[in-house]
């Protein structure tokens, strides 16, 4: 995610960062290369192409602007939500530290074990759900916070981050059964893993439900068609102004475009999605500082005005 502040209004010109000019700039060359083609044509043998009304371009523009503004609407919509839920997997995980450290008796070696081993759980849990997002690896940044008798049936686990849910429930079961807490605070603790459960639900329900493909592709070539065309309907009245016009207006829809597809899924790494390993890291490191342990990891910090 792009963390830098507002540039100024030079450099806001040249900043490629976080830009969508690299993924449409080719798409924008080309309209700006057809643009000139039909302009030396249009000037050297004039009347090749006469002048037409720019009505329906302006009707069609407007149609294809609210188009792209809805798409954009619903995956900003997406986006936020996606933040939401990780904003609030945050506060559960801390709720939840806080409970065990305050309701499990720590001078106790068995309560200080529980202690440990759930709130490592709780950790592992985070990572293993940005990975199922991401479709990375989860084995180097999990298993050092779940206990090794349970690697082999970790591994075997289709829903990782669901396995070690059910890993919580049953350390918490194992503490109502030990007495280690009291029946009402079992429904507590039980309650922020169902809040988790559901985080991790509906995290999956946006990861796998995309935009109906219907509607991406009937605004793919509504803009690819509108843009390749438009140079020839502006020729006879612009002249040489036709291809910076049509560049201009081709960044404007190609770029709202791309725009809409990165934040249709929040969960990767591009520029403009989440920062999904700061916000994990951010999570470790509150929960060991609770813990007290020494060997507590450094904040992810963004470079060149990236967060990951």
């Amino acid at each position: 995610m792009i963390v830098r502040q507002k540039p100024n209004a030079i450099k806001i010109f040249f900043t490629m960062r976080g830009s969508v000019l690299p993924k449409i700039y080719r798409q924008i060359l080309f309209i700006t290369l057809l643009s000139m083609i039909t302009t030396i044509i249009q000037h050297w043998i004039p009347n090749s192409f006469p002048y037409y009304s720019t009505a329906p371009f302006t009707l069609i523009g407007i149609a294809l602007s609210l188009f792209l503004g809805f798409r954009n609407n619903a995956s900003y919509q997406r986006w936020w939500e996606a933040r939401g839920l990780w904003g609030q997997l945050v506060f559960e995980t801390r709720s939840l530290t806080r409970q065990l450290l305050s309701f499990i008796d720590g001078d106790d070696e068995i309560g200080r074990q529980t202690q440990q081993s759930m709130i490592h759980l709780a950790i592992a849990f985070t990572h293993a759900l940005r990975h199922r997002l991401r479709g990375s690896s989860p084995w180097e940044d999990v298993e050092r916070f779940v206990e090794p008798q349970y690697h082999a049936s970790m591994r075997e686990a289709r829903n990782l981050p669901e396995y070690l849910m059910r890993l919580l429930g049953k350390k918490l079961g194992d503490s109502r059964r030990q007495r280690l807490l009291s029946e009402h605070m079992v429904q507590n603790i039980d309650e922020r893993l169902t809040s988790m459960t559901i985080v991790l639900a509906a995290c999956e329900r946006i990861h796998n439900t995309p935009l109906p493909f219907a509607y991406m592709l009937l605004v793919h070539r509504t803009t690819y068609l509108y843009c390749f065309l438009l140079p020839f309907a502006l020729v006879a009245s612009l002249g040489w102004a036709t291809p910076l016009i049509c560049a201009m207006i081709a960044y404007t829809f190609f770029g709202l475009d791309v725009l809409s597809e990165e934040l249709e899924d929040p969960f990767g790494l591009a520029a403009n999605q989440l920062p999904l390993s700061a916000m994990s890291r951010t999570i470790e490191i509150n929960l060991l500082e609770a813990l007290g342990e020494a060997d507590i990891p450094e904040d992810i910090r963004a470079t060149n005005g990236y967060l990951p």
